[in-house]
């Protein structure tokens, strides 16, 4: 009896750890009092820990945004659309964008102006998507409700940065904040390597010796030189780190974060950068009034560290032409890390072009092994050129993929790549010249060794116009789906071999790219296929803004072992929880779990299918049953290792059998 005991106890605790209906966020409601007038209606979002919501702010075919609906009242009117706190901004890998999201608390709120007297009860909806490592949840609806009553007290105009605060208190989700350390590293090596980029170009390499000659020559001791060449490299730095700080105040981190989905400013941007591009290719010079450069070069007569900082800003004023186009667009790329990233990148930047001066004046005889200035520096910069033209295609790529015109997909885009690289290459073995370049006699051990870098990397583009993930630059790019084949250039969808080839497509089926999974997205029409065909059934409820649903798609289902049973050995039904179609008149019924609400969308019966039978809502979800829509083995959830998901699935395949 005891043995039964925790034999049943082992069973309940198991069940219960597995089937289980996660709510990681509750909302609260306030009133703020603005005047008499004006009111914000707050939504407080508290959220479990490891758990995070998205913006309202979302880019086109990424996670559900959150949103907010409210009741129309001749009592009252919205006055723009709700605010919200700052939040994390991360580089997501999965969907190729930057995503925003919130961690422990996020803040919205929705200004309103009243039209008639209080009390005054307000009512709206919330819908919203959350996450954690290793599921999404489907897109849930949350009645809010607001009491006026006109006692308020009045309170500053203020949207706080709850999420701000409370990570200060709190530890943060590891992978989140490991996310957000890793993009301002990137940015500021990205900008370090930048600032040596532009280091060696006409307009600042001859610099070099000239300054530190000066303050050498003008010094009365080697000590006082090195203070003054010091003084002159941190000048530089507070220069660049002002203007990074000058950018973020201005616009905000909203403000930034937005732009890299912003339709105009990336078609703006993308004509900036072949305007740069051509300029570094020798077509014109971009340059700042003359006037400037001669009011700060009178600036630095005064001499101390006031006419020490005006010389470095005039070296600022001087090398705009060659430094502008990278700074402008590291600005850009920077707005990634928030308000704090432009900082970051310019503090990068300046960095890399302060530290030879010091250590040259530190060290004036290695001002010897300098090379002497000359034809290779105009390499360097047309080089920059090159670069600039190819980034500059990932800004109308941007564009594109949000208005989803179709107009640059995966194929153009590389093949615009591999031209841009092929040319680079072509130039660097001196096959092309440019104007302003100097007759070539030879080609130098660097030239050629950039060369045949830039000529790999032009031939490893080229399979990617069949198909090939090219993973090495697969932040650039349009996703592989966003092509005029997704299956790759003279691929056949039915598969490799004759017998497949005939093969017609059931009934409410369709080949998931690239690697042809026959897959049903309705229910009841996947099992009459499995009836037919005497298949086990393998339900997947997804979702298509679910990043973990992505990775078991891109690292766990393509594995051989895994592909030949998803292709042959069961029958695929994707459940998709956050569909938005709506559901067909017939089919709008009484939702289970929300009395008095009706199913209006094809994902809310999916989701509340998945709630009801298996009792969880997490996403992915996967289940093997047989044809009398029993389970064949326990269902799993996010299933990383591929050994393990290919023995679960094996080991239901053999239960049906």
């Amino acid at each position: 009896m005891k043995n039964l005991f925790l034999l049943l106890l082992s069973f309940t605790l198991t069940f219960s750890s597995f089937s289980q209906i996660l709510t990681p966020v509750k909302w609260e409601t306030t009133v703020e009092k603005i005047s008499e007038t004006e009111y914000n209606l707050v939504s407080t979002a508290v959220i479990d820990t490891n758990w995070h919501l998205y913006s309202q702010n979302v880019p086109d075919d990424g996670p559900i945004p959150t949103l907010f609906t409210f009741e129309k009242n001749e009592n009252y009117e919205l006055i723009g659309t709700p605010s919200e706190g700052e939040g994390h901004t991360i580089d997501d890998p999965v969907f190729n964008m930057r995503i925003k999201y919130f961690e422990k608390k996020g803040v919205f709120k929705q200004r309103i102006k009243l039209l008639k007297t209080l009390p005054l009860k307000i009512e709206g909806v919330v819908e919203f998507m959350v996450c954690d490592d290793s599921r999404c949840l489907p897109p849930t609806e949350i009645d809010l409700a607001f009491e006026l009553t006109g006692n308020e007290p009045i309170v500053k105009d203020e949207l706080k940065t709850e999420t701000k605060k409370i990570s200060k208190q709190e530890p943060e989700n590891k992978s989140n904040s490991n996310n957000a350390s890793r993009s301002l590293w990137a940015i500021f090596l990205i900008a370090f390597f930048s600032g040596f980029a532009a280091l060696l170009t006409p307009c600042v390499f001859p610099m070099i010796p000239m300054t530190v000659s000066f303050f050498t020559k003008q010094s009365k001791s080697k000590a006082v030189g090195i203070r003054n060449a010091i003084i002159y490299g941190l000048s530089i730095i507070v220069i660049y780190v002002l203007l990074g700080s000058l950018v973020s105040f201005i616009y905000g981190p909203d403000a930034l974060n937005a732009l890299s989905t912003n339709v105009w400013f990336n078609v703006v941007f993308f004509l900036l950068l072949i305007v740069f591009a051509v300029s570094f290719l020798g077509a014109f010079e971009i340059v700042l009034p003359s006037s400037w450069g001669t009011k700060v070069d009178a600036q630095a007569d005064r001499g101390g560290v006031i006419g020490i900082f005006f010389m470095a800003l005039a070296l600022a004023i001087v090398s705009f032409s060659c430094t502008g186009p990278i700074v402008g667009t590291l600005l850009v790329d920077a707005a990634s890390g928030g308000q704090i990233g432009p900082i970051v990148g310019m503090f990068g930047f300046s960095l890399a072009l302060a530290i030879p001066f010091a250590l040259f004046a530190a060290f004036p005889g290695w001002l010897n092994s300098l090379p002497k200035s000359g034809g290779w520096l105009n390499t360097v910069k047309v080089v920059l050129g090159f670069l600039e033209l190819a980034l500059a295609f990932k800004f109308l790529s941007n564009a594109d993929l949000v208005l989803n015109l179709h107009l640059l997909e995966r194929e153009v885009f590389i093949a615009i790549w591999i031209a841009v690289f092929g040319a680079l290459s072509f130039y660097l073995f001196g096959k092309i010249q440019l104007p302003h370049d100097s007759p070539i006699s030879h080609i130098s051990v660097g030239r050629l060794s950039l060369g045949l870098l830039t000529l790999s990397f032009t031939i490893y583009m080229i399979p990617g116009l069949w198909g090939a993930p090219l993973n090495l630059i697969s932040a650039f790019p349009p996703p592989q789906h966003y092509s005029e084949s997704p299956y790759g250039v003279g691929f056949s969808r039915l598969g490799t071999t004759s017998s497949q080839s005939h093969l017609e497509i059931p009934e409410g089926a369709h080949l998931m790219a690239p690697h042809d999974i026959l897959a049903f997205n309705d229910y009841d029409k996947g099992l009459a296929y499995a009836k037919k065909v005497n298949k086990p059934v393998l339900i997947d409820f997804t979702g298509k803004a679910c990043v973990n649903c992505r990775r078991m798609e891109q690292k766990v289902w393509v594995k051989d072992k895994v592909l030949q049973i998803l292709k042959n050995e069961v029958i695929l039904i994707s459940l998709y929880v956050d569909d938005k179609r709506k559901l067909p008149e017939d089919e709008i019924v009484d939702s289970k779990l929300r009395p008095g609400k009706k199913l209006k969308y094809i994902g809310q019966k999916w989701s509340e299918l998945q709630t009801v039978k298996y009792g969880t809502n997490a996403q992915p979800f996967y289940v093997l049953m047989n044809l009398n829509e029993e389970n064949l083995t326990q269902p799993v959830g996010y299933t990383p290792n591929v050994d393990e998901y290919y023995n679960w699935l094996k080991e239901g395949i053999k239960a049906f059998k």
